[in-house]
This record gives structure tokens, sequence and C-alpha cells, in this order.
């Protein structure tokens, strides 16, 4: 879901994408074209990403468009000829896309998305592409270790008020959700996507009552099945006392007690404490919530100690991955008309040519996988990029977000602890198939003996222009 832009999502684009299309065009130059999608190296702490982004650039693709306000927008910039404009104003996108499926795992180099198309149509889209996959995957991602890191305990999104924009509040409530959240603060995605909505109370409730439990015994009131009580505004050992009174006053009524909420503090002193005055007081069936600037890192250290929570809200450190905030993803041309191609620039090399990523498994675990050619097949495997899309159209029904998170869900569990540790994980065996290999090794045997005989100057002029 676009939240703003929508009606001429086409000029979310950067400008030299239109400039190469003009230059396209004029030079007819517009043969099909592959671009492949990978991530280049793995942030700080990473063993695995989680594909996600594909439903959003499939509904892009399929309603590429440039509106006549955008073609106006674009005029009056005066950057671009008339022909050009003309050309675009009749442009849809025609190609076909192969992609790993959404909440299925898979690593540095491996193209989670290919696009085929006449090159004018795959070079406009790719800014969108990876603008959508690589914040999703990342958040995804992320999530993904929290969840790993709560240890079958709840892990809630609160991330709204702090992420990048409202699209990105949107996305990061969706693929929590995909990597294992059970439910996010975020009412317009809870609707939108069918995600189970869960919140408390804040401060600002508590602090607006002259008693802290006349706060609870209003919200109590108002919400019995939904009864969960910020408890340290002032103080938790306090408010959990307090609340030991609203849940015998609910009790007389037939009513339960929900939660209390611990959103400051040393979360596992105080969560000990708050859990032994319940249970002496008779409630041990009330939960307890943990908050306040919660990441994979702080989950993991309360589960070894086994903190007393039953679920934790989760915001702006996952919101934003905050110690690794950014992938170094590429969108990269590996084949043009009957030519492969690869990127030789330094640490910035590319496989050539479309492919196929194969998944091997061993007693129960993914073993390793295997970037391969496209038209390679290896028996026992599982082919991971799926067509979804083919002359511009969707090709299958989109999977539901249930589905999508019970697939990742049955994947990740098949994934060695050694790849989900949080600090330093054992980095996944991917291997090129010999056929790649070989075609990967020609193609630098014959880039470098260009480079040679074009000389220096030469070579300093495109290493220059590389992005």
């Amino acid at each position: 879901m676009m939240m703003q832009f929508e009606e001429d999502v086409a000029l979310l684009t950067d400008l030299y994408e239109l400039t190469m299309a003009q230059g396209y065009l004029h030079e007819g130059h517009n043969e099909p074209a592959t671009f492949s999608l990978f991530i280049r190296k793995y942030p700080p702490n990473r063993g695995f990403f989680v594909s996600c982004g594909l439903e959003d650039v499939l509904r892009y693709l399929e309603s590429f468009r440039f509106t006549p306000k955008a073609l106006d927008q674009l005029h009056r910039t005066g950057i671009f000829s008339d022909d050009f404009l003309d050309y675009l104003k009749e442009l849809r996108f025609s190609g076909e896309v192969r992609a790993i499926p959404e909440g299925r795992l898979f690593f540095v180099d491996e193209p989670v998305l290919e696009v085929t198309a006449p090159i004018i149509e795959a070079q406009l889209v790719e800014t969108f592409i990876i603008n959508q996959v690589n914040l999703q995957t990342l958040i995804a991602s992320k999530a993904a270790r929290c969840v790993h890191a709560a240890r079958g305990r709840s892990v809630v999104d609160f991330s709204l008020r702090r992420t990048q924009g409202t699209d990105a509040g949107m996305k990061v409530a969706r693929a929590s959700y995909i990597a294992g959240f059970s439910a996010t603060s975020n009412v317009l995605a809870g609707v939108t996507y069918d995600i189970p909505l869960s919140g408390t109370m804040a401060h600002s409730f508590v602090s607006s009552y002259e008693r802290e439990i006349d706060a609870f015994r209003a919200f109590a009131r108002n919400f019995p099945e939904r009864s969960i009580l910020l408890i340290e505004t002032y103080d938790a050992i306090t408010g959990a006392h307090k609340a030991v009174e609203v849940a015998r006053e609910m009790a007389a009524r037939n009513q339960r007690l929900q939660g209390v909420r611990i959103d400051s503090g040393d979360l596992l002193t105080l969560g000990q404490e708050v859990r032994l005055i319940l249970d002496e007081a008779g409630f041990s069936n009330v939960k307890i919530i943990g908050s306040g600037g919660l990441d994979e890192f702080d989950l993991d250290e309360l589960s070894q100690e086994n903190a007393p929570y039953d679920a934790y809200g989760v915001g702006t450190k996952m919101g934003v991955s905050r110690d690794a905030p950014w992938t170094d993803m590429a969108y990269k041309l590996v084949r043009y008309g009957e030519r492969p191609i690869m990127k030789l620039s330094s640490n910035k090399v590319s496989l050539p040519d479309a492919k196929q990523v194969f998944r091997f498994n061993e007693v129960g675990h993914l073993h390793h996988d295997v970037i391969a050619l496209r038209n390679e097949h290896m028996d026992g495997t599982q082919p991971l990029l799926k067509e979804v899309m083919a002359n511009g159209h969707i090709t299958a029904p989109l999977p539901s977000l249930g589905e999508i998170r019970e697939q990742f869900r049955n994947e990740f569990s098949h994934l060695n602890e050694k790849y989900k540790e949080l600090r330093n994980p054992d980095i996944y065996q991917v291997n090129l198939s010999p056929s790649l290999q070989a075609l990967k090794e020609s193609l630098e045997q014959e880039l470098e003996a260009i480079e040679v005989e074009a000389g220096p100057a030469q070579r300093l002029t495109r290493d220059l222009g590389e992005s």
C-alpha cells in the first residue's frame, strides 16, 4: 500500500532512470534485458535474509503507467524531448518477473528477484523495486531475529510513531507479521492487512488522572476484555499493588484483568518482583508485557534469565533496524539481448546471466544453496526462483499474509541455529554451479583483455562512471 504518490508512482524514480530511458529510445537500444536483484554482503551480525516486498512490486508493475499529470510535470522540467514523453504516454510494463517467494530465506549474492523486459521498461522500474524490497527484507530479517530471541513469547509491533514515514510504518507492520510478530499497534496496517491489533495505554492516560488507581479503574471499566495496565508511570512496584486491587474489583464483577505492562527501568528485576506480587495475590493468570527500547539483543538477555514476561512490545529499534539500517542491495544488468553481462568493479562484481537458485536440504535442515544458470536443473533440490509475472501480468494468485507467515515459520525452523546467532553467525554455504562459474571466469578474462587494450585513461573514466 503506497501512502503517497499513488497516482503518479511512476515518478518515484531516480532521474538517471529517465535520462537513460530517453537515451535508449533515441539510440534504438531496447532489446530484452535481465536485471538481478541481490544483496552483496551481510550487515553486521547477520546470517540470513527474509524475502519480503514482492507483492508491492508486482502490483506496481501491473499498474505501471505515466499519467497525464506526471507527463506534464516531466515536460515542465525541460529535460526531456517531446517524442520521449509521447513514448511514455503509452508505456506499460510488458515483461516477466521470477522471484523467491515472500517468507523464504535467501543469502548473499542470491538473486531474490529477476526482471526480464525491454531495457527501457526494466530500467525505469529499478528504483521502486529496490526501495520496496530493500526495506521490507531488512525489517522482516530484523523482526525474525527478535522473534527468535524471544524464545516463544509473543512479540508485538509498537514501531509506527518512529518509523521513517507513513509508508514505512505500513510495511514494517506487514514485514514483522510475516516474520512472526503476533500483532501490531498500527490500526491502519491491522485493518489493511488483517493483522491482529494490540495496544494498552500511554503514560498520559495515567497522569491525566489525579490518582493512578483511578486511571486503572477507568480503563478497566471501558475495556474489560483488553485490560492491560501500564504500571510504571510513577513506580512499577506501587503500580503492581494497585493493579492487584483493580484485579480484585474486576473479579467481583466476573471480569479478569488481562495484564500489566512495564515500559522502563530494569525490566528483569521489575518483572520478577511484579510477577511475585501478582502470584502472591492469586493472579498468576495476569500476564506481564515488557516494552521500552527493546530489540533482539535485549530479548535474548531476558530470555537467558528466564524473565517472567509473557509478551514484548518492540518498536523503534526494530522499525528502523537500528543496528543495521541498510543493506547493500543492487539491481544489476546481467543479460542484454543474447549477451550475458557482468560488472567487474572492485568489490562490486556481479554474477552474469539469468539465474536460478537451488536449495539442498540434509537431515531436515537447510544445508547449502547453489546459484546456477536459469536453464540448469539439479535433481533432489528446490528451485527457489518462481515465475510470478509474465507479459506484464501476475501469473498466479498471490498468497495470503497468513500463508506467507507460515512459509517463513516452516523454513526458519529448518535453518540451523548456528546461522541464527545474534552475534557473529556462521555463514551459510552458497556455491556457484560449474556452468555459472565457467561463464563468470570466461567473461572476467574477456573483460580484462578489453581493459588492457583500453589503457589506464579509459579504465579510470569507466571506474568513475560505475555505480
